[in-house]
């Protein structure tokens, strides 16, 4: 007998129902992989994101691989409604984004510093299939590699968007590395949204110089993921930028020192310096004290690079460093690299165990030279110990043999030149000054320089013939300059822009020190081990 023969219908439809069961299959094939996985382009047959968005090798962590057996599987926050809630709130910042032109579904899209992916997901139900987030904690794909803000593990010009959420740049502790990755993977002419809790000008501006790469498109204050306000920046990648890191430079060689309105809104707000000259300045330094305005107290200093503190003729340790600035200088939480100027050796030694100061033991001048002084001590007095300082300057050149018997000899270093070295305009620094005099040299040399323009905070004391505590009606002999030249001094830092503050440490003077400091040129061959 024969077998039956299928009829046409039949056979179509036997053919439909292996069509269907192949493609169920594939589906929980995928599904397995994506979901339950973890995996992206780890398996041969399925690849999540494509080429462009493959990890670069240098940067991610031997022990990071992607895979589900190191990686959790399936998120516990992915199933609550807080996630819920914060995919719908960026959701809705995304469509505002779209609307507006800065996204568009075709974009490549990565979030810096993501959270959980709330963000990376929201982007995806937008339309926004390309996209991917990076945090340097937790890798959860398929919405998160590893890899750290400061060190993307993408390649350059990878991306049409990146985006920054809810204070994730002011977190990031490395913000001028941030901007210089999202500078080198977002595509020319591609944009670059951050949320930042900062709303000051001063932290706005520093932020900018950072992404200097870039043009500001505009800012607004919108409703932060948790009801708190944040600042929204959108910015757009120049079309041709060239790094200035690749090219060598540090920008600190130009003379042009711009003072923007920022910084002349933060000097308004200063304390006001004294115009009349204190017949008790013992008395006004201490009532002074009081009414210092400290920059980091009127303004948010998360947007800079390095965080450092030049203490220039700092004398010992506890003068100044330890007493006033390591316990009293409000620091925000920074981690201030310390730089200690001192001359004199009687110091030297107490820096050698002194963790995160280094020690330059120059005197501040305004050129590189051998100096010379002469110590006048009371000749009944049985202590021999020096107090800092250099005394008064005299250029009267004279040879070191028309000096008493004590005479020491320093080397003054060209501290312009070892500013600009040491420091860039996307740091904060804050500067004391304490140089018996040489103020009213090395003032006029940092403005005419333009390196006053890496300064942002100076605290300064001034020398003049003050009136003298002991003997009323008479002035101090040791310096000749006068009370209105010091004032003139403070108004031209100020007019630079730089919050200026007369330095308020009382004078920790053990021996009264006359000094006549002489200057000697030096061969600049041998000034090659301080000029680096």
């Amino acid at each position: 007998m024969d077998s039956p023969k299928l009829k046409p219908n039949q056979l179509r439809t036997s053919l439909a129902r292996l069509l269907t069961f192949a493609v169920l299959v594939l589906a929980v094939r995928f599904a397995y992989v994506i979901t339950l996985a973890g995996e992206s382009c780890g398996y041969n047959d399925f690849c999540f994101f494509p080429d462009t968005f493959r990890l670069h090798s240098r940067v991610v962590p031997q022990n990071a691989a992607v895979s589900g057996a190191v990686l959790p599987r399936v998120p516990d926050l992915w199933t609550t409604k807080k996630w819920r809630r914060t995919v719908d709130y960026y959701s809705a910042i995304f469509q505002e984004l779209i609307a507006e032109g800065f996204l568009s579904p075709n974009s490549r899209a990565l979030c810096v510093g993501t959270r959980a992916g709330e963000d990376v997901l929201a982007l995806k139900e937008n339309g926004v299939v390309y996209s991917i987030g990076i945090s340097a904690n937790t890798a959860s794909p398929p919405l998160i590699v590893p890899g750290a803000p400061h060190l993307q593990p993408f390649d350059e010009a990878t991306f049409d968007f990146e985006f920054s959420s809810n204070g994730s740049l002011d977190r990031s502790g490395r913000p001028a590395d941030f901007a210089a990755e999202v500078c080198r993977t977002l595509k020319p002419g591609g944009f670059f949204v951050a949320q930042i809790f900062a709303k000051d000008n001063y932290s706005f501006h520093s932020l900018l110089d950072l992404f200097n790469c870039c043009r500001l498109i505009r800012t607004r204050d919108v409703d932060g993921v948790d009801t708190t306000s944040v600042r929204e920046v959108v910015l757009r990648k120049k079309t041709q930028f060239q790094n200035p890191r690749n090219l060598g430079l540090n920008g600190n060689s130009s003379k042009n020192c711009e003072i923007p309105g920022y910084k002349r809104e933060l000097v308004q707000k200063a304390e006001a310096l004294i115009e009349q000259e204190p017949l008790k300045p013992w008395v006004a330094r201490k009532r002074s004290l009081k009414k210092v305005k400290y920059l980091t107290s009127m303004a948010d200093i998360s947007f800079k690079q390095r965080y450092v503190y030049i203490d220039v003729g700092a004398r010992g340790y506890g003068s100044s460093i330890g007493s006033w600035f390591k316990k009293q200088y409000p620091k925000q939480g920074k981690s201030f690299e310390v730089y200690a100027m001192e001359a004199d050796r009687a110091f030297h030694e107490e820096y050698r165990d002194k963790e995160g100061v280094s020690l330059v033991p120059y005197a501040a001048w305004v050129r590189n030279e051998t100096l010379f002084f002469e110590i006048t001590r009371d000749s009944g007095s049985k202590d021999v110990e020096v107090a800092g300082g250099v005394g008064r300057i005299n250029h009267n050149v004279r040879s070191s043999s028309s000096y008493g018997e004590e005479v020491d000899k320093i080397k003054g270093i060209d501290f312009v030149g070892w500013l600009k070295r040491s420091v860039s305009g996307s740091d904060f620094v804050v500067v004391r000054m304490d140089v018996e005099g040489s103020e009213f040299y090395l003032v006029p040399r940092l403005i005419e320089s333009g390196a006053i323009c890496l300064i942002d905070e100076v605290f300064m004391e001034c020398h003049y013939n003050r009136w003298q505590r002991c003997c009323r009606g008479q002035r101090s002999a040791k310096f000749k300059r006068s009370y209105d030249q010091c004032l003139e001094l403070f108004n031209k830092l100020r007019a630079a822009g730089v919050l200026a503050a007369k330095e308020g440490r009382e004078a920790l003077v053990i021996q009264e020190r006359m000094a006549n400091i002489q200057f000697e040129e030096y061969d600049s061959g041998k000034w090659n081990d301080v000029l680096g």
